[in-house]
């Protein structure tokens, strides 16, 4: 199975997901995706829905004005009467909600970015309304949305990442009970976290890779970006080797049909999944920076951004590997990197003091 035939399924999955969650939705949210099919992805639609149904449920719960309605059966007069007042609730209501689920009542919280997400998807919606006359204004307009905070980059500095690098390598630092699976998985972990390392790309963009997909005449494979553009990306010789260690064993694996031709698979022989990867990064990343608690692929991929910028010096080459379509994302992310070359520059110049000019 080729990427582009994990993507349609991966695809597929998203729609019957995305139909299954317009059934909980007002139906106009159906007339909503249908018009912005041809122009998003599966997964911005899916992620919608999901904000859309917290939206909807917040308002049969909260606003007395939908008390006798289920989400799925809200009429469309009465989006007219949803108020900047409503939203501005709505806001204050993500920060901090209970979900229901077949397990109990589950504590959900929200900071700055997944609020911003979920109103941005509502004003979203609100403007499909507007502009088919639906609504005679969209009200979301009149929220402000959440300020958001610039965080610092979470990377590994150099010593980390050797230490990440030899634990996946040799186990040391890991449990008894860890060893006891790396001994099944260790050669396929140190090709995962060299991958990481070496290229940057994304943990959706590692599952994908099948066997297929690799180039070793000229150490190159080829990726599904976001979007589904698909790209070709080099790795250095050293991911090469560790990718060659993993295959002579994944060779002798007969996978489950459908993922005969996945190259990283899991202890069940199909397709790792992304929460695998997770999981695994996290894993070792503990042994390498215990005070870095929150290190995953997505930060491995920041590690390598940070170490190709300081090579090189072009944001643009980051951007490019990176697969940014916009170059002040990746600039904003290492602008900490700039500033620091610039005090760097700053110790390198020494002016004479007025002794010596005497």
């Amino acid at each position: 199975m080729g990427q582009s035939d994990y993507k349609t399924i991966s695809d597929i999955k998203r729609l019957d997901r995305l139909r299954e969650l317009q059934k909980e939705l007002p139906v106009v949210c159906t007339a909503f995706f249908r018009s912005i099919s041809q122009t998003t992805s599966t997964l911005t639609r899916l992620a919608y829905a999901y904000d859309f149904r917290v939206f909807f449920q917040y308002l049969c719960a909260e606003s007395p004005a939908f008390a006798d309605y289920q989400s799925a059966t809200i009429p469309l007069e009465l989006l007219k009467e949803i108020t900047g007042h409503d939203i501005e609730n709505f806001q204050d209501y993500l920060m901090q909600y209970y979900k229901n689920t077949p397990d109990g009542q589950v504590l959900m919280q929200n900071h700055e970015l997944g609020i911003m997400r979920k109103l941005s998807s509502i004003r979203s919606l609100f403007d499909y309304l507007y502009r088919n006359g639906i609504v005679e204004a969209n009200v979301t307009t009149l929220v402000s949305l959440p300020k958001l905070h610039d965080k610092p980059i979470l990377r590994l500095d150099a010593d980390e990442m050797k230490k990440m690098i030899d634990a996946a390598a040799s186990g040391e630092g890991l449990s008894d009970r860890q060893n006891q699976y790396r001994a099944f998985t260790g050669t396929r972990d140190f090709a995962m976290i060299m991958l990481f390392l070496g290229t940057g790309i994304r943990v959706s963009e590692c599952v994908g890779i099948d066997i297929s997909d690799i180039d070793f005449d000229t150490n190159a494979f080829v990726v599904t970006r976001k979007g589904g553009n698909q790209v070709i990306l080099y790795f250095p010789q050293e991911v090469a080797d560790a990718l060659n260690a993993y295959l002579k064993e994944r060779i002798e694996i007969a996978a489950l049909p459908g993922h005969e031709d996945a190259l990283f698979l899991s202890l069940q022989k199909k397709r790792m999944t992304q929460r695998a990867v997770q999981l695994m990064v996290k894993k070792y990343a503990a042994v390498a920076a215990p005070l870095k608690q929150k290190i995953s692929p997505h930060k491995l991929r920041s590690t390598f951004g940070t170490n190709l910028y300081l090579e090189t010096g072009d944001i643009y080459l980051v951007a490019d590997v990176l697969g940014h379509s916009d170059v002040n994302t990746t600039r904003k992310h290492y602008a900490d990197m700039t500033d620091s070359k610039r005090r760097e520059a700053a110790r390198h110049v020494r002016l004479p003091s007025p002794e010596e000019n005497k």
